[in-house]
């Protein structure tokens, strides 16, 4: 264990903060260095994301005392604590969709010239930053809108370090990059700790900090638990410590393998570049991962099932019926239902503003009114059973959704869609960003809602998801599906080599190659 550091840039002393009834952070006493990373770990709804909300600015105090470089500080604003040096990367992208790259990196204080912005230094200067960090790939005058999430995430840690920060605080800043992504973000932290930049890294991925952090600090419940070097607990030890129990098996366990009868069938789906002659089935009480590299069409896959796309190309039926899947409104309605768990629960899945319950009956006003008008009783024990069943952690369902974890916003995103009881749910890597326990407990409900009947179809980035909770595999390769994988030949090896398009990966009687 490790105790305070004589040394330390930051310390916070008993800090507290509420949100109606729940204590988000409480006496929590907290110390970091120049030129080390310090990881900040636990589930969601463990504190983290306060403890960086409040020594970013983002929120203040109910209690407690920060120092920074032996100056006792008190921010009003996030604009003074970048001032100070304090700079976040948060998983929730601050990105303007609709400006530039270059625009963005230099939204705070864009280059002058006889007091009218300098487009051709602002460009220059986005140009270096995206080089420092190995992301030459992406163009300055690009609207944010138009690129991927992985390189949206790329502009996020240049925009950062355009501040020059003094402390860099990363929110689970890699869960959206591709490994080459990753790399290059190792390299850049390496850079900076040598500079003397003190780094906190909050990250639900064990090999990350392993490889990463100097120190970690474990929060549950809005305490900090304890603090230690690198090294001194292995992986065992700090989920227990994160999670204050012990823990089941990781999945839940698979039933024997049998392909049932279709209840998705896709044939020949193609839409523009993107998506090129997929067929696929699943069948009620079945799992089906998607794999292979970010970006190789698996978002447009579930997208065009859900009505998103338009002039998509192909067949698509939903128990023997073809379907035409002209919008989501269609799409939820279409034979027993499609549901889709978006991307991004902020912009794509969430109503911010609005109450838990407002955003849990969403998707299901039209079965939970009677003629014209929403039956309040119905909404009321609709929102009570969501609540119970996915374990959601709130105060009061009437608080606003935004003062939620993010685990626990991705919990009301799922249960708003499981309420008009889908035959048919896509999830697109619904675990990114999330804790350890959260994420069992979304395995736990994939697996019983498949129990009941629900045919799955779900992406993830995640290998060790792919391989403990899905029945069969089908892995996506520049827009079509080139290998699809089930039983014992659903392991790293086969899904890594098929990713990258490296023949040879079948096992006997387990992969099939599409062409």
């Amino acid at each position: 264990m490790i105790h305070p550091a004589d040394n330390a840039f930051l310390s916070l002393a008993g800090i507290s903060k509420r949100y109606g009834g729940v204590h988000a952070l409480n006496n929590v006493n907290f110390q970091c260095e120049r030129g080390k990373v310090h990881a900040v770990l636990g589930e969601n709804g463990a504190g983290k994301s306060t403890l960086i909300k409040i020594i970013s600015g983002v929120v203040r105090p109910d209690q407690g005392t920060m120092v920074l470089d032996g100056q006792t500080v008190n921010f009003l604003s996030p604009s003074a604590a970048n001032a100070a040096g304090i700079v976040c990367i948060f998983q929730e992208l601050s990105l303007m969709p609709d400006l530039t790259v270059s625009d963005n990196i230099s939204i705070a204080s864009p280059p002058r010239k006889f007091g009218l912005i300098d487009s051709k230094a602002q460009r220059l200067r986005a140009e270096e930053l995206l080089a420092s960090i190995g992301c030459e790939d992406v163009n300055p005058l690009m609207r944010v809108r138009d690129l991927p999430l992985s390189r949206r995430q790329m502009v996020e840690i240049a925009k950062a370090l355009g501040k020059n920060p003094k402390i860099l605080i990363l929110d689970e800043a890699t869960s959206a990059l591709t490994s080459t992504d990753v790399e290059k973000v190792y390299a850049m932290l390496a850079r900076l700790k040598a500079e003397g930049v003190a780094i906190l890294y909050i990250s639900h991925r064990m090999h990350e900090i392993e490889a990463l952090a100097d120190n970690a600090s474990v929060f549950r419940n809005g305490r900090h638990i304890e603090t230690f070097a690198k090294g001194a607990r292995n992986n065992e030890e700090i989920v227990q410590l994160m999670i204050g129990r012990e823990i089941s098996a990781h999945f839940p366990p698979k039933p024997a393998f049998k392909r049932p009868k279709p209840l998705l069938e896709i044939e020949n789906l193609s839409w523009e570049n993107r998506l090129d002659q997929i067929s696929l089935s699943v069948g009620r009480g079945e799992i089906v991962g998607l794999g292979g590299l970010d970006g190789q069409g698996q978002k447009e896959l579930l997208l065009s099932l859900f009505g998103v796309l338009k002039r998509v190309e192909g067949t698509v039926k939903l128990d023997g019926a073809k379907q035409e899947l002209t919008s989501p409104r269609v799409a939820k309605r279409a034979g027993g239902g499609i549901a889709l768990v978006p991307e991004d629960r902020k912009t794509e899945g969430l109503m911010l503003p609005m109450s838990i319950a407002e955003n849990l009956v969403l998707a299901s006003l039209d079965e939970l009114s009677t003629g014209s008008l929403v039956d309040e009783a119905k909404v009321s024990t609709a929102v009570a059973d969501a609540i119970q069943r996915l374990k959601i952690k709130i105060g009061s369902p009437d608080d606003a959704v935004s003062t939620l974890s993010g685990g626990n916003q991705q919990k009301v995103v799922i249960a708003k869609w499981l309420m008009t009881k889908p035959d048919v749910i896509l999830l697109n890597d619904p675990t990114r960003g999330i804790d350890v326990g959260t994420k069992q407990e979304i395995y736990r409900l994939l697996r019983e809602l498949a129990d009941e009947g629900a045919a799955i179809l779900f992406y993830s980035t995640d290998y060790d998801e792919l391989i403990g909770s899905c029945d069969r595999v089908a892995i996506m390769y520049d827009g079509r599906i080139i290998s699809e994988l089930e039983g014992d030949a659903i392991n790293e090896k086969n899904i890594v080599s098929a990713a990258l398009n490296i023949s040879g990966n079948e096992s006997k009687g387990g992969a099939h190659v599409g062409h």
